[in-house]
């Protein structure tokens, strides 16, 4: 232990009698400074699909050139970033900690089956989506045997801003939650109020629908997960081409809302 330890963390030391960790005195705000710059390089280079550079680091991220590689090297020694030719992207360890969420996740496990369901039943592709770091992120995708260009592929990332799975989320986050990201939007204030008020409609409606908004030809209705708390956990979407769409579109609102209710009751209490 001790051995793996000063491998991987050199500077902090380890009391084999006491089995106790022992970590260098810095303030506490060095050490959420520093964590999230190394978190906030790995986030990108997961939400890119393709190797960066270091000064393309630089630029996305503002992190000085040796704040930037000492980021690196931590990650690197995790296995968290490989580096090929002067590019970086996620390293091997990334695949565990995907395959740790998918095994432990509790959202994922309850909604994997009703998916497949839902996608058998419309026909249509359908994603599991949550809010990470004010970002759609794809937990779970269940293709349609028909074709289908769209931005989801799971564990790919999209803005929090338009289409049915980010105005859904949006719509049922708490309200300081929501309020946050609309600001970060940098919309003027008409058009910050006018996306308000659709918020509003789409929460009391209880789901979201739009057509082309991400995707040009893709229609999209998206339902929240609510959990026993009435907490947001997450929201599922079904897409489809718009032209298979015409005429089912209450049908294929109202699947969604049945297998969304569904899911939510299994996030209750056990």
């Amino acid at each position: 232990m001790e051995v793996w330890l000063r491998q991987k963390l050199p500077g902090y030391s380890w009391n084999s009698e006491r089995q106790v960790l022992f970590i260098p005195m810095t303030t506490g705000t060095d050490v959420h400074a520093a964590n999230d710059r190394a978190l906030q390089v790995l986030a990108l280079l997961a939400q890119r699909h393709q190797p960066m550079s270091a000064p393309e680091l630089m630029a996305a991220t503002g992190l000085a050139k040796s704040t930037l590689y000492r980021q690196l090297s931590l990650l690197r020694r995790w296995g968290l970033v490989m580096e090929e030719g002067g590019r970086y992207g996620p390293g091997p360890a990334s695949i565990e900690l995907a395959s740790g969420f998918d095994a432990q996740s509790r959202l994922v496990q309850a909604a994997r089956q009703e998916l497949q369901a839902l996608s058998r039943l419309s026909a249509e592709s359908v994603a599991l989506v949550a809010v990470v770091q004010e970002r759609v992120l794809c937990l779970e995708m269940v293709d349609s045997l028909q074709s289908l260009r769209c931005s989801f592929d799971k564990g790919r990332s999209v803005p929090l801003r338009d289409g049915a799975s980010a105005k859904c989320l949006l719509a049922h986050l708490p309200e300081a939650q929501r309020e946050a990201a609309l600001n970060r939007l940098g919309e003027a204030a008409a058009g910050r109020e006018r996306r308000r008020q659709a918020l509003d409609q789409i929460r009391q409606a209880g789901y979201a629908v739009t057509a082309g908004e991400v995707d040009a030809g893709v229609w999209g209705v998206s339902a929240p997960l609510i959990d026993a708390q009435r907490r947001l956990q997450g929201a599922i979407t079904l897409m489809a081409p718009i032209f298979r769409v015409e005429g089912r579109e209450s049908a294929f609102v109202h699947m969604t809302l049945v297998t969304a209710a569904r899911i939510s009751r299994s996030l209750q209490p056990l």
